[in-house]
């Protein structure tokens, strides 16, 4: 149970990450671990305790056995009392939930959402348990008719989606937003990154604008869950590329 007083439940103050799993292994464990750990760090909150970690991650998977599933690790600040200030002797609370998560074909169908991301925020960069922009984005997203937000910052430079990182192809160039730009570093945006030098296409990182995806070759989405997934909607062709097959095949 967590208690009304939980940080995490009244302000949002701490992290929280979701890891594949297949035949009952994590896939990019310590890469998640290691992210939380930074998390950690930037929000001021003591050290992760990463075997704590694995073993609740665990005892929530043992249920689904070998099925593929998404495995949400969520650390809160702790218990606290009113107002913002973390007491002194504060400690963090962890847990951890699991779900079946069948693997999704076909391309993601997007929608540009009036919802900004602050790129001057530390909790941009961050999995933090505030999560109402990605939330309000996707609920925008859906009650359009797609699958996924397009989500620009406050400059009206392109971001990211509302749980995604996004990448495009122009030629033998891979676009992706810069973190600076309020992104994510997702694990699956740096495994993306470093495949692309193996299949010759050059990565550049930048602040874009909404046009470019509209004249990109191809675009498509990355998360842990999602592997690589193209995307179509919002003036975006859906495209297929050999070159984004290749790069999907890294999480086949």
């Amino acid at each position: 149970m967590i208690p009304h007083d939980d940080r995490g439940l009244l302000l949002g103050d701490g992290l929280f990450e979701t890891v594949l799993a297949t035949g009952g292994a994590f896939d990019a464990l310590e890469a998640h671990l290691d992210r939380m750990t930074a998390g950690c760090a930037v929000l001021g909150l003591p050290p992760l305790d990463r075997a704590g970690a694995e073993a609740a991650m665990r005892r929530a998977l043992a249920p689904l056995g070998a099925a593929r599933a998404a495995v949400r690790l969520t650390l809160t600040a702790g218990s606290g009392g009113r107002g913002l200030d973390r007491p002194q002797d504060a400690a963090p609370r962890i847990f951890a939930t699991a779900a079946p998560s069948p693997r999704a074909d076909g391309p993601l169908r997007l929608f540009l959402s009036s919802v900004r991301r602050n790129e001057g925020s530390p909790a941009s960069r961050l999995k933090t348990l505030a999560y109402l922009d990605s939330v309000l984005a996707r609920a925008e997203a859906r009650a359009a008719g797609a699958e996924e937000a397009i989500m620009l910052n406050g400059e009206g430079a392109v971001a990211c989606g509302a749980a995604a990182n996004i990448f495009w192809l122009t030629g033998d160039i891979l676009f992706t937003p810069a973190i600076g730009c309020g992104v994510l570093a997702g694990i699956a945006r740096a495994r993306v990154m470093a495949a692309a030098g193996r299949l010759d296409l050059e990565v550049r990182e930048g602040a874009y604008p909404f046009e470019d995806l509209a004249r990109a070759e191809a675009v498509f989405l990355t998360n842990s869950l999602i592997g690589v997934r193209r995307a179509t909607g919002s003036g975006i062709g859906a495209s297929a590329s050999p070159a984004v097959e290749r790069l999907a095949e890294i999480f086949a």
